[in-house]
């Protein structure tokens, strides 16, 4: 009987709830933010500012969730460690639709390009911005089953800030 996996109110494959939820907080923006910066340095793809964007939340919400597992998995440190990291990826979702929207031109972006150059001669802010490549926001440089990356962010990111919430909650005593 004790090799049985419990599932219940409080237990998910065998762990409990608030431990789905601590490693979801983990794993999730570890895989997104991951898979931008392979589709970056190896799949070629430059990122636009809005893609930028997306990344800082991510990276926080790693930061959040690390520090989550320093604490025992029952205390209220690591609950609102985890929380606060959902609310991260939650807001690097929200940033998703918006880019996503951007694409599909439901609205206009609000993002301009800008020079660096300061100081610089013309000839050498020409060369600058010759290297430079130029990414438009509102134009997807790659889409999977037909969603841009934004798009599939925005699925994912804000999905899984849902279900660390449920899951925290799910497995707290009140």
């Amino acid at each position: 009987m004790s090799d049985t996996v419990a599932v219940g109110p409080d237990r998910v494959v065998g762990l409990p709830a608030p431990a789905i939820a601590r490693l979801i907080a983990l794993l999730l923006p570890v895989a997104l933010l991951g898979g931008a910066l392979g589709s970056q340095y190896f799949g070629g793809l430059h990122p636009c500012e809005m893609c930028y964007w997306q990344r800082w939340p991510h990276a926080a919400a790693i930061v959040l969730a690390a520090l989550a597992f320093t604490a025992p998995a029952d205390s209220p440190r690591t609950r609102n460690l985890v929380l606060i990291a959902a609310l991260a990826i939650a807001i690097s979702g929200a940033i998703g639709v918006y880019h996503a929207g951007v694409e599909a031109k439901l609205w206009e972006g609000f993002t301009t390009c800008t020079a660096t150059g300061r100081g610089l001669s013309t000839a050498d802010l020409l060369k600058q911005i010759s290297r430079t490549p130029l990414v438009r926001c509102d134009e997807v440089q790659f889409r999977f089953l037909g969603i841009s990356m934004a798009g599939w962010n925005a699925i994912l990111s804000l999905g899984g800030a849902a279900s660390i919430v449920l899951l925290s909650r799910r497995g707290r005593r009140t």
